[in-house]
């Protein structure tokens, strides 16, 4: 008995890990709750990156990263990399930046699956402690 439930919790706690963070999501704003964009996030070079895909307020959808500053200063908000070069650690994708622009703002990163269609995404500045968290939700094809 103990070894088929050592089996199982090893399929189990793979199938987790397995998971990725590669896809379409719904960015949600932690502060409203309201869903504000479509991040996609992909692999290049073997770091993750997210750029904006879509921006749901259609108001909103030729905005400029005006409060930016270097590279990303003055661009289109949409098809910006918010998501910038996070590395995998485990079950987390730490080691990166994320781009905050309503502010313009850098923040260090990390990301995980709270389950294959659930993202926490948290920004900080620092020690993870000081910082904010956003749940994000995979948009299925």
């Amino acid at each position: 008995m103990k070894v088929i439930t050592s089996i199982a919790m090893m399929l189990v706690s793979t199938l987790h890990f397995s998971q990725s963070v590669v896809g379409k999501w719904k960015t949600i704003d932690d502060e409203t709750g309201k869903a504000i964009s479509v991040v996609e996030i992909y692999e290049k070079g073997g770091k993750i990156y997210g750029k904006v895909h879509d921006i749901i307020d259609p108001k909103d959808r030729n905005k400029i990263c005006s409060n930016c500053t270097g590279e990303d200063k003055d661009k289109p908000i949409m098809g910006l990399t918010v998501i910038k070069g996070l590395v995998k650690d485990g079950a987390e994708y730490n080691s990166g930046k994320i781009l905050d622009p309503k502010y313009g703002r850098l923040y260090k990163c990390f990301i995980t699956l709270e389950s294959k269609d659930k993202l926490k995404v948290r920004g900080y500045i620092g020690i993870s402690l000081f910082g904010r968290t956003q749940y994000w939700h995979r948009i299925k094809s």
